[in-house]
């Protein structure tokens, strides 16, 4: 490749937003090229739980194994006062595995004219005359009328950007295999336990003769996240398993107000701090995300003037403000109460039908968060629960 070639769009990321957002800018008729640093398809740790809103911006040709529907959910405080819960939505969670969902999608931006390049490390980002450049890690420069970082929660692009975060957690996770009977026991039903780190939790999403296990605490707590993940398994009879996958890694929630671009360059899913505060869910932010920086990084590449960069870019943080801004806000408030008060959090979710079908109706995408909470009976418990915090 000439060092002079400038791309129309170039996207650094394989994943949901990565990939999204290729095959969006692509679709506007946008030379793209995604640039992914490991070989794809590539293990990335992550719980791989399809809830209702991620489905919806799923491409309908995607072709990707779904491995399980979850139609109950079983809840626990650190081991105690276990409930499962049917799910009454019309829209089952669905459990994939992330390696399969980012190449079905990357394989779909390619189909739709972008070019994919993996193997290929981003070292850094230069704004330029008309043009934003990376410098990969063999010392190549790319050239882009566009840029999309897309390149995860440790971004080089989001911190040219300038993204700025307010909550950061580390999450451990393994993906174990399991026997035809405990394949039988969880199938159909993922855990969600409460633990004993503030704001912490571990869960169990059933895959066929897989299961993904994790706990997630905040950051600094290494040790204690460690242990609590040994405790965990061991009582869900998955800690003497040889793991397929034991990795780790950083969730992080970005701060109010933080910028989502720069010049000619944007950032999505994690690599903006887009995560759900409470559940860490990163999937449907990353796919959302993705796909409206797809469309607003075609725009970038068409404008030839500040007004008209100005304008996609302000377009583009108005549409994530206003959909997922406001989701991150609500979650801050579910997160406020269950980290000060698991207790009452746990016996309001398993005790209080209205609430469970409420979550219930989150999980399948018939409501969000901010919804939820704005109802009069929410407003009045988010009042009392303020009251007693």
């Amino acid at each position: 490749m000439s060092e002079r070639e400038v791309w129309d769009v170039v996207v650094v990321g394989a994943g949901p937003a990565g990939a999204s957002a290729a095959r969006v800018a692509a679709g506007e008729g946008c030379r793209v090229l995604l640039l992914e640093r490991a070989a794809v398809p590539r293990y990335k740790t992550c719980g791989g739980g399809l809830i209702g809103c991620a489905q919806a911006f799923l491409p309908a040709e995607l072709a990707v194994e779904v491995r399980d529907e979850i139609d109950a959910v079983t809840f626990g405080l650190r081991g105690r006062r276990v409930r499962t819960l049917g799910s009454a939505g019309h829209v089952r969670c669905k459990m994939v595995f992330r390696d399969e969902l980012d190449a079905a999608l990357t394989e779909l931006a390619a189909k739709a004219g972008a070019t994919v390049r993996d193997r290929t490390a981003v070292a850094g980002v230069e704004d330029g005359d008309g043009v934003v450049t990376v410098r990969t890690a063999a010392g190549e420069l790319v050239h882009a009328r566009a840029l999309v970082g897309a390149d995860g929660s440790a971004s080089r692009i989001g911190r040219h950007v300038g993204v700025r975060c307010e909550q950061v957690d580390l999450a451990l996770e393994v993906e174990v295999p399991v026997d035809s009977a405990a394949a039988a026991r969880w199938r159909g039903r993922m855990l969600m336990e409460w633990g004993p780190l503030p704001g912490s939790f571990g869960w169990v999403f059933p895959k066929g003769d897989v299961c993904t296990a994790g706990v997630v605490a905040a950051k600094g707590q290494g040790d204690a996240t460690k242990a609590y993940l040994r405790d965990f398994l061991g009582r869900h009879g998955l800690g003497h398993l040889t793991p397929l996958h034991d990795t780790g890694h950083l969730t992080r929630c970005r701060r109010p107000g933080s910028p989502l671009a720069r010049n000619r360059a944007l950032v999505a899913g994690d690599a903006a701090g887009l995560c759900d505060p409470w559940s860490r869910e990163g999937i449907s932010f990353a796919l959302r995300s993705g796909t409206w920086a797809g469309k607003a990084a075609a725009e970038l590449a068409r404008a030839e003037d500040e007004p008209g960069l100005r304008s996609a870019r302000e377009s583009y943080a108005a549409v994530v403000d206003s959909t997922l801004g406001t989701e991150m806000r609500a979650s801050r408030r579910v997160m406020n109460v269950f980290t000060r008060r698991p207790g009452l959090f746990h016996a309001a979710l398993t005790g209080v039908p209205p609430v469970w079908r409420g979550v219930d109706s989150y999980l399948s995408g018939r409501t969000t968060i901010p919804e939820l909470l704005g109802t009069p009976a929410a407003r009045v418990a988010l009042k009392a629960v303020d009251f007693l915090l």
